[in-house]
């Protein structure tokens, strides 16, 4: 069962505002279209109303940054368990969509436009980097309702923890408050233990091994702009001085465990992440019980962590961890065949690097 969600107005006294029908639930997919962040997720929005090769209509197509493909199905008049079976079908169908046949999606939905672009260009505008050499090595399903009747809920979770099916259900729901409009997200379960299940369950098919759930990879690149010793004293991992660096530190999210390696050098600390990313000129951090910009405070060792720091898509970002270990550079850890990437933040999927990293900082899974 999903979290209920109330929402009170303090006006001298506690008042419940009630939740309401949207007059058209067409709506609702104009908001997804425009911004599919509401979903709590990062993805590029691919088509609408894409007609699959047995004549049905998808709501909504998107692609997240990893080129997996997401399914986006609101519920509207349907009965709960038909939007459902409807949602498997277009999985069966979606599963073997080519690069070639999503790229020609995009360009169908994209071809109103006056300006039409390329889809590698859109995906790069998007997510700051191009789409991987191969795409649709898995996908997800979300079914869009307000609610749902048990009995679906059951099936979803059977599908979704039994044999990691990837499909969720997330519910919005609406609030008028004396002419103020509010619109609230829940999910029927967590994305990321769906994403895990499933990761888990075609680890045999596919050639991407699984995740975990938890662990990240964080490749710290030091310069004027970053240091790893005012990550350690100060209690941080950061990236920027450009989107395409920047944009992966909103992955993690607070309880994930990341890796911190120092390209070249290697592995040199593990901890907590206790917060969402922030911008290097809203970060702060404890001075002597006082809480003070991460930009004033004492013995910085980057010299130029400010740089760009009031423009949005160069600045640095910040994410606030919680140190388990950390090593000096002279004592970090590198074997031969251990993972190591360009992207600031990834998943760490790779079991060997994974083994190895537990062994050295005396980890449990």
């Amino acid at each position: 069962m999903p979290i209920e969600l109330g929402i009170w107005r303090i006006d001298g006294k506690l008042q419940r505002v009630t939740a309401s029908r949207l007059d058209n639930e067409s709506k609702l997919e104009d908001f997804l279209e425009q911004d599919p962040n509401l979903l709590g997720t990062d993805v590029l929005i691919i088509g609408r109303q894409v007609t699959t090769g047995f004549g049905k209509k998808i709501d909504l197509l998107g692609i997240n940054a990893d080129g997996q493909l997401v399914v986006i199905e609101l519920k509207r008049d349907r009965t709960p368990r038909d939007v459902v079976a409807q949602l498997l079908d277009y999985g069966s169908w979606v599963r073997d969509l080519s690069y070639e046949e999503i790229t020609e999606a995009y360009e169908d939905y994209a071809g109103s436009d006056q300006e039409p672009v390329q889809f590698e260009q859109a995906f790069s505008d998007k997510f700051g980097a191009s789409p991987p050499e191969t795409l649709n090595e898995g996908h997800q399903l979300i079914v869009v309702a307000s609610e749902l009747d048990p009995s679906t809920e059951r099936i979803i979770t059977y599908l979704a923890q039994g044999y990691g099916v990837p499909i969720n259900a997330v519910f919005f729901q609406y609030f008028n408050d004396g002419g103020n409009e509010y619109l609230t997200r829940t999910w029927l379960h967590d994305p990321r233990e769906v994403e895990a299940a499933s990761s888990r369950a075609v680890a045999g098919s596919r050639k991407r091994e699984p995740w975990n759930g938890q662990d990240f990879y964080v490749s710290l690149g030091e310069g004027d702009d970053r240091s790893w010793d005012d990550c350690v004293r100060y209690g941080f991992i950061s990236g920027g001085q450009g989107r395409w660096y920047s944009r992966t530190l909103e992955m993690l999210f607070p309880g994930a465990r990341v890796f911190a390696c120092i390209p070249g050098t290697g592995y040199v600390g593990v901890g907590t992440v206790m917060e969402e990313v922030q911008r290097v000129r809203d970060f702060t951090v404890e001075i002597d019980g006082e809480m003070i910009p991460i930009l004033k405070a004492p013995h910085l060792v980057a010299p130029r962590m400010d740089k760009n720091a009031d423009d949005p898509e160069l600045s640095e970002y910040l994410v606030r961890v919680e140190w388990i270990k950390t090593l000096p550079r002279g004592e970090a850890i590198w074997e031969t065949g251990m993972f190591a990437n360009q992207n600031t933040v990834c998943r760490l999927r790779n079991r060997f690097t994974l083994e190895r990293l537990l062994e050295h900082f005396e980890l449990e899974e």
